[in-house]
């Protein structure tokens, strides 16, 4: 072992005698362990920690010192200084080795291992030398990989704390402040929570700060949009199965919760649910339990659920097609996303905030906005809230070079294919002969403001892709070519 690796031990004793002892022990291991530094007071022990917190691995210490400051109390103050310090006491009280009464005082107070001065080789020794000395090398490994962990909470608090910049709630309404006081709130406990809004509002932003706010934050945050699986999936999907357990199950495969277990389970369109998977959701609510699909014995888990919905759920329970007990059982902390209508304070600060990241993503400067392209932005109704915004900015950034003006505003709201909502259905006014967008141009446009006049229609996704005709997946997958979700 290289100097640099050796143990450094610092040692508080008020007897040179004592003193003496603890060396003679620790002689012939002193190419392991050295005394760095040697105090005879508490209060001396403690400016020597704070001057120089990485110099030593071990504290050896006398149970009783003068100088006020001793036993549990200095203990504590030692840990309080580094939590990851060990602390081995030396006492000459007589005290049985065996007095698990004054054994626990110590260990509560933060040490961690003590003796008694040994009678046998008095003159000699402290105590049973090997004993003595395999304590203090398993207390600086323990000191060690404590500060490994510390080191890594440390890199994944940073990460949080990256997380919540970029997933911060952007605005200065008071429907805001109050969403921002409501979210905090949950955040402190552990109840599952359910998120009401509009489609679009920022549900799963919320459910992401609950998250990364709360006690769970180190651990997972499994987003699941509900009416994106396949209803005959859903169950292997959340729960997980075994192998064998039906055909096509070539290997045991784990569920969302397992995955979620620790930390944080976001259950967005939750109404989309079927009955069965829905029963099995609220014995994991009541009892913590999961059953995967083909095992008899259940799994315990520990996940808090974060629900969310853009439909009626009491209307849908009345309508049989949501568990009344599950209802309650989410329905704990309740939380309503406003819409961008009910915010219009924040539309700004929105169009800032996306203008100046999607800029940065793509190696530009932002562009600025005229007057006019402002004035229509701040009077469009936003009938998609911050999703059919931030899709909009990122239409501009693709168009517009330092400025973006009222035109090109005009064309990314979609205002050659303004929509009206009327009895024969939908009313297209194609604009003026000067700007005539290709056939290919116009039939994009007819798609995606289509689609978005159907989502608004819709109580979900999942109905939205019903009434389309489409299947949920190719439903998504349209989304997202359009540049809508």
């Amino acid at each position: 072992m290289t100097h640099s690796q050796r143990i450094r031990a610092l040692l508080i004793e008020d007897e040179e005698y004592d003193v003496r002892r603890v060396r003679n022990t620790l002689r012939q291991y002193e190419h392991m362990i050295e005394i760095g530094e040697l105090v005879s007071d508490g209060y001396t022990a403690l400016e020597v920690i704070r001057s120089h917190p990485d110099q030593f691995d071990v504290v050896i210490m006398d149970f009783q010192i003068a100088g006020g400051l001793m036993g549990e109390q200095l203990i504590r103050a030692l840990k309080g200084i580094d939590p990851s310090l060990q602390v081995i006491v030396v006492t000459k009280m007589t005290v049985n080795v065996a007095d698990v009464e004054f054994a626990n005082r110590l260990l509560e107070a933060g040490a961690f291992w003590y003796c008694t001065k040994y009678p046998g080789d008095i003159d000699t020794y402290i105590y049973q030398p090997t004993d003595f000395v395999l304590s203090i090398v398993n207390a600086s490994n323990k000191r060690r990989l404590e500060r490994q962990q510390q080191v890594s909470t440390r890199k994944l608090m940073r990460n949080v704390e990256t997380i919540l910049e970029q997933k911060a709630m952007i605005g200065s309404s008071p429907a805001l402040a109050r969403l921002k006081e409501e979210t905090e709130r949950c955040a402190h406990s552990d109840a599952s929570v359910l998120i009401t809004g509009s489609s679009g509002t920022g549900k799963e932003l919320v459910a992401t700060n609950i998250h990364y706010r709360s006690r769970r934050r180190l651990e997972n945050f499994i987003a699941v949009n509900c009416g994106g699986i396949p209803q005959d999936l859903v169950e292997s999907e959340l729960f997980g199965y075994v192998k064998g357990a039906f055909t096509g199950a070539h290997a045991t495969k784990s569920g969302l919760f397992e995955a979620a277990n620790g930390g944080t389970l976001f259950l967005d369109e939750v109404s989309e649910l079927p009955l069965s998977a829905q029963v099995k959701l609220l014995r994991v609510l009541q009892e913590g339990e999961i059953e995967k699909i083909g095992r008899t014995e259940r799994v315990r888990v520990d996940v808090r659920i974060i629900a969310a919905t853009n439909k009626d759920l009491k209307a849908e329970v009345d309508e049989k097609r949501f568990r009344e007990d599950l209802f309650f059982r989410l329905h704990v902390l309740p939380l309503y996303v406003p819409s961008l209508r009910e915010r219009p304070e924040d539309i700004m600060d929105l169009l800032q905030h996306y203008l100046q990241s999607f800029s940065l993503e793509m190696g530009r400067a932002a562009p600025r906005i005229n007057e006019e392209g402002i004035r229509l932005l701040r009077s469009y109704t936003w009938p998609g809230n911050v999703r059919e915004l931030k899709n909009v900015i990122q239409r501009l950034l693709l168009r517009a070079e330092d400025e973006i003006n009222e035109f090109e505003v005009r064309d990314a709201l979609g205002a050659h294919a303004r929509v009206s909502h009327t009895s024969e259905g939908l009313l297209i006014d194609f604009g003026n002969t000067e700007s005539l967008l290709t056939l290919r141009q116009m039939e994009r446009i007819f798609r995606e403001r289509y689609l978005m006049f159907v989502r608004q229609q819709s109580q979900s996704d999942a109905d939205a892709a019903k009434r389309l005709g489409l299947a949920p997946p190719n439903y998504h997958r349209m989304c997202k070519e359009l540049g809508i979700k």
